[in-house]
C-alpha cells in the first residue's frame, strides 16, 4: 500500500500590514479601497480585490479579514472595514464618525496580527493618519506588567503615506492616554501617592515639577485634604506641575486639577467589598490630568499649563475622620463630613482654593467623583458642569475630534441648597435632603470653592473603565478623557 505524504507550510509572520476598505455609498456589497490599499492591490495585479470579492460578504465597519502569503514582504495582511466614505461629524452622536471608524478598524486589524505574534505592523493611514495611529496604539495596549505570560509587543509604522506628522501626533496622543491607563490599572500597593508622583516626575524630567510633602500641606491649612489622608499609613503628596510652553511667559496658565485618591476604601463609611478592587483607579482624575500635561510637553504645545494633583489614600483606622466630624478647608469654610466616602470633593476643594493663586485663564478639574454620574450617563460620555459657556464650547469642540464625548450637566441653585444646609458647619459634604441628583450635588459643593469665571468640573466616574463600549480599548481602565484634555489645550494654544 502506497504512502501519502502531506507537506504543511507554516508562515512565520514577522511583519504584517493593515489596509482599509470603505463601503461604497449606494452600492450594496460594494467596496472602495483606500489609496494605500489600491496601490498595494496594483502591485499584486488586482489579487487583493479579487480575494475580497470571493472570501465572504463585504467588510462592515470594524470587521477584519486576513490573507496569508499574498506578498513577499508582508506574509500576513489584515484588511479592515472603515464604513461609508460619506461618514463625518454626526450631530446626534457628538463625534466625527469617520475618525471613530478608523480608530476602531485599525485597532481590530492590529490586534488580529498581534494574536498571530506578528512583531512589526505597517498601518494604512486610511486618509487620517492621526486617527489610524491612535487606533493602533490604543488598541494594542495591554496592562500585563505583573504577568509572566505577556502579549506580543508590536511596533507600528505608517504605510506609504506622506502624513508622517499626523501619524506621530496620533502616537503621542495615544501614548498619553496609555500612560493614564497604566497608572489607573496598576494595583494600589504599586501606585501609592509617592509612587504616582515619582512616575510622573520621570516622564517630565525637563519640566518644572514640585512634589510637596505633608508638612507643606499642613502649612497651607488644607484641612479638607488632610481629613481624607489621615486614616492611611501612606503619606499624602501634593503634586504640582508647571509646563511653560508659551513664548509669552506672562500668559495666564490653564489650570488642570485632578482627584488623586490612589485607593478608596470609603474610609469609616466603608464601601461594599464587591468591586472594591476597582477603587485603585479612583485617582483617574489625577492620572488623566498629569498624562495630558506629559502629552502637551511632548507635543511642545505653545501654552502654559499648571497641573495640581492632591494624592492620598482613603482608609479606615483609629486616626481616620469619622462621620459627623467638622473640618476646615483652605479658604476658611467649615465642612461637616457626614459621609467619608464622599472624599473626592474634599481633596479637590483645597486644591481648587490653592489653584486660584495662579490667576488661571480657565480651571478644569477632573475626578471619578460620583456613582450617580455612572447611573446618569454610563460610559457614553463624561459629565461636564461649568459656569462658562465659552469653556463648554471649547471642551465640546475638542471631544468631537477625539471621539471621547462630553455632555453638559445642570448647575442649578437647587443643588447648592443641598450642601449649604449643614447642622454644624458652613457646608455638608453630601446632600441633606435627598440622594437624588448626587452628581449635581457634588458639583454644587465644588462650586463653593470656585471664584474664577471659567471653571469646569468633569465627572469621569462613568468612563473610568471599559468593558467593550469603546471598541478600540481593551477591557480595563480607560484613561479617558486624556486625549480630549490634550485637544482642548491645543485648541487654546491655537486660539491664543
Amino acid at each position: 500500500m502506497g504512502r501519502m505524504v502531506f507537506l504543511i507550510v507554516f508562515y512565520v509572520c514577522l511583519q504584517g500590514l493593515v489596509l482599509g476598505v470603505f463601503e461604497k455609498d449606494g452600492e450594496e456589497g460594494g467596496l472602495h479601497l483606500t489609496e494605500a490599499a489600491a496601490g498595494f492591490d496594483q502591485t499584486l495585479s488586482g489579487k487583493l480585490s479579487e480575494l475580497l470579492k470571493i472570501s465572504g460578504p463585504a467588510l462592515k465597519t470594524g470587521k477584519s479579514r486576513i490573507f496569508y502569503g499574498i506578498h513577499k514582504d508582508f506574509p500576513c495582511v489584515a484588511v479592515v472595514g472603515l464604513g461609508k466614505t460619506s461618514a463625518g461629524v454626526c450631530g446626534s452622536e457628538n463625534w466625527d464618525t469617520s475618525k471613530e471608524n478608523i480608530r476602531q478598524a485599525v485597532s481590530a486589524g492590529c490586534r488580529l496580527l498581534q494574536d498571530l505574534e506578528v512583531k512589526h505592523v505597517e498601518v494604512d493611514g486610511c486618509g487620517d493618519a492621526q486617527s489610524a495611529a491612535e487606533g493602533a496604539a490604543l488598541g494594542l495596549f495591554q496592562y500585563d506588567q505583573l504577568k509572566s505570560k505577556k502579549k506580543t509587543k508590536v511596533t507600528t509604522q505608517l504605510h506609504r503615506s506622506a502624513d508622517s506628522v499626523g501619524w506621530q501626533k496620533g502616537v503621542v496622543y495615544a501614548e498619553g492616554q496609555n500612560l493614564a491607563r497604566l497608572l489607573m490599572e496598576a494595583p494600589a500597593n504599586h501606585i501609592t501617592p509617592t509612587a504616582f508622583a515619582n512616575t510622573i516626575e520621570e516622564k517630565l524630567s525637563m519640566d518644572i515639577k514640585i512634589n510637596k510633602s505633608q508638612a507643606w500641606i499642613e502649612e497651607q491649612q488644607m484641612g479638607a485634604f488632610l481629613s481624607v489622608s489621615k486614616g492611611s499609613e501612606e503619606p499624602p503628596v501634593f503634586l504640582e506641575l508647571h509646563y511653560n510652553g508659551s513664548p509669552d511667559s506672562k500668559q495666564a496658565p490653564l489650570l488642570l486639577v485632578g482627584k488623586g485618591i490612589t485607593f478608596d476604601s470609603g474610609g469609616i463609611s466603608l464601601k461594599p467589598s464587591p468591586s472594591m478592587d476597582a477603587m485603585r483607579a479612583d485617582m483617574g482624575g489625577a492620572a488623566t490630568v498629569c498624562a495630558s500635561i506629559v502629552t502637551a510637553a511632548a507635543l511642545k504645545l505653545p501654552v502654559n499649563i499648571i497641573g495640581l494633583a492632591p494624592l492620598c489614600e482613603n482608609m479606615p483606622s483609629g486616626k481616620a475622620t469619622k462621620p459627623g466630624d467638622v473640618v476646615m478647608a483652605r479658604n476658611g469654610k467649615t465642612i461637616q463630613v457626614d459621609n467619608t466616602d464622599a472624599e473626592g470633593r474634599l481633596v479637590l476643594a483645597d486644591a481648587l482654593c490653592y489653584g486660584h493663586s495662579f490667576n488661571p485663564r480657565a480651571i478644569v478639574n477632573v475626578a471619578t467623583l460620583t456613582g450617580a454620574m455612572d447611573v446618569a450617563l454610563g460610559s457614553a460620555a463624561t459629565g461636564v458642569f461649568t459656569n462658562s459657556d465659552w469653556l463648554w464650547e471649547q471642551l465640546h469642540k475638542a471631544s468631537v475630534v477625539t471621539g471621547d464625548r462630553v455632555w453638559r450637566m445642570p448647575l442649578f441653585q437647587h443643588y447648592t441648597r443641598q450642601v449649604t444646609d449643614s447642622q454644624l458647619a458652613d457646608l455638608n459634604n453630601i446632600g441633606k435632603y435627598s440622594r437624588s441628583g448626587g452628581a449635581c450635588t457634588a458639583a454644587a459643593f465644588l462650586r463653593e470653592f470656585v471664584t474664577a469665571p471659567h471653571w469646569a468640573h468633569l465627572d469621569i466616574a462613568g468612563v473610568m473603565s471599559n468593558k467593550d463600549e469603546v471598541p478600540y480599548l481593551r477591557k480595563g481602565m480607560s484613561g479617558r478623557p486624556t486625549r480630549t484634555l490634550v485637544e482642548f489645550a491645543a485648541g487654546l494654544a491655537h486660539d491664543g
